[in-house]
């Protein structure tokens, strides 16, 4: 559960279910999946237990790096010590090979019972700021996990 700011007025892009992922994607009201400033994304692979968090963390960025071979990755902090497993880091992206406009993520991963969560904002801008850096990794880090 993530207290997603409402200073957006988030509205549901996307939500798609399937056996093995629930994938969800929020944008302003005004706003729509195809033309935003900000996204946040929520995905709950399920039974997925156990992968090392730097594993779980290179899978996105080398799934992002396929078309934007000059991404950044940079992880922000990880904690391997406690029951939930998370990592949080951010790739930014100056273009796309398909698309010149830059578009740089905040992503919060995180090992349930039985699920692994991964949790991204995502903005068009080439560099992360620190203000948004800070902001986020307070909100993905006062999530929790809730069982329904």
């Amino acid at each position: 559960m993530i207290h997603w700011p409402e200073e957006y007025k988030w509205k549901i892009g996307t939500n798609q279910e399937d056996e093995t992922v629930h994938f969800m994607e929020l944008v302003p009201e005004k706003e729509s999946i195809d033309n935003w400033t900000i996204i946040g994304t929520m995905m709950s692979l399920k039974n997925v237990t156990g992968m090392p968090m730097d594993k779980a963390m290179n899978l996105f960025f080398d799934q992002t790096k396929t078309n934007a071979p000059e991404a950044k990755l940079t992880v922000i902090e990880k904690n391997e010590t406690d029951k939930n497993h998370w990592i949080l880091f951010k790739v930014e992206v100056e273009k796309y090979l398909d698309d010149p406009k830059p578009e740089s993520q905040l992503y919060y991963i995180i090992q349930g019972e039985s699920s692994l969560y991964v949790n991204l904002v995502g903005i068009k801008e080439k560099k992360i700021s620190k203000p948004f850096e800070t902001k986020w990794s307070a909100i993905f880090k006062g999530s929790k996990i809730m069982f329904q």
